[in-house]
């Protein structure tokens, strides 16, 4: 189990938002569980939105009124007898704050409130939904997360992300079409953060590298790459011509067993083998060093990987990251790998 304060840690990578001034109180703060944290994040969110006010957007409503507004659906007036009411069906823009991402604000707020945190977390956001009164809920198992975002609500980013989070992690369906609160944070979206907060890590501490979430091309003969599917790295580390692919790996368990004998995911291996070959074949003639490594979250169970293999040339790893340790020791782990593969590597607080 991952303490509770190094998940704020690692949203705090993947979130650069939460680096604030203003969320600096909650990384000091004590949380019984990952879903009272994102409360109190949601919440301090919230409340540094609403100092700049709720975005606005004209949405276009339809309704029966009895004095025109907008434009006239002669149509649907027709249809519904409104004339003999003596009113119209008109259809008009409003300027409001009933928003898709405001919606999803207010109902990711309202889905806290049925979880397991204290009542002083829940009054806090209670306060909060007063301000969304005009703000009407929305059905979050429909919700398209694909939001664009601009100039304008950039602010939003980071509140609608960890509204995924909260969403995907406490929202299930019953076979009979109930919803229940779950276990907080499952498998998947765990990978997505822990993929994430590695990446983001090198990014912030080691600006002499090239971290990156870059695709690999295929090393092909005569340049077909019809129907080959996307090679994409999860963390590509590079500097000069010396090259770490790391693949983040967050499972349940993190190896396979047959017969008795745990060995690693053979899918794995055979992936990270390919994208360090292609990588190389992109050096040509020039000398370089490409090496690729599988980095599993630390499970529970007693056989954890932790091996270094010449293949091919190349050196390809299977290593462990204890998350379960203090932060500072979760950091060094990061730091020696970055060591161990870049020779007189400065790492920048």
């Amino acid at each position: 189990m991952i303490p509770v304060q190094n998940v704020y840690y690692m949203l705090s990578y993947a979130f650069k938002a939460l680096n604030q001034q203003g969320y600096k109180k909650i990384a000091t703060e004590e949380f019984k569980n990952t879903a009272e944290l994102m409360a109190a994040i949601l919440a301090k969110g919230i409340a540094s939105q609403l100092k700049q006010g709720l975005k606005k957007d004209y949405i276009a409503q339809t309704e029966e009124l009895s004095a025109i507004r907008g434009k006239i659906d002669i149509t649907q007036s027709l249809k519904t007898n409104s004339m003999l009411r003596k009113r119209l069906v008109c259809s008009y823009d409003d300027f409001s704050e009933n928003n898709t991402m405001n919606r999803i604000i207010k109902s990711t707020a309202q889905l806290l409130l049925k979880a397991d945190i204290s009542k002083t977390r829940k009054k806090e956001l209670r306060k909060l939904m007063v301000y969304f009164t005009n703000v009407r809920p929305i059905n979050l198992y429909r919700v398209n997360w694909n939001l664009q975002y601009n100039q304008n609500n950039q602010t939003y980013q980071m509140l609608i992300s960890l509204c995924y989070l909260i969403v995907k992690g406490l929202l299930h369906t019953n076979t009979n079409g109930t919803s229940k609160l779950m276990d907080f944070l499952d498998e998947q979206r765990m990978y997505r953060l822990y993929e994430k907060f590695i990446l983001e890590y090198y990014k912030r501490h080691y600006p002499d590298l090239s971290a990156s979430a870059s695709q690999i091309p295929w090393s092909l003969d005569d340049g077909v790459d019809h129907m080959l599917p996307i090679m994409q790295s999860d963390i590509h580390l590079e500097r000069g011509n010396t090259v770490l692919i790391i693949d983040a790996k967050y499972y349940k368990r993190s190896t396979q067993t047959q017969f008795n004998k745990h060995t690693l995911h053979s899918n794995n291996l055979y992936q990270i083998f390919t994208y360090v070959k292609n990588r190389q074949y992109q050096f040509g003639d020039e000398e370089n060093t490409v090496s690729g490594m599988l980095l599993y979250a630390k499970t529970d169970v007693s056989i954890q990987p932790d091996n270094v293999y010449q293949m091919h040339g190349n050196q390809i790893s299977a290593k462990t990251l204890d998350l379960n340790l203090p932060f500072e020791e979760v950091a060094n782990q990061l730091d020696r790998i970055v060591e161990s593969h870049f020779t007189d590597i400065n790492k920048v607080y």
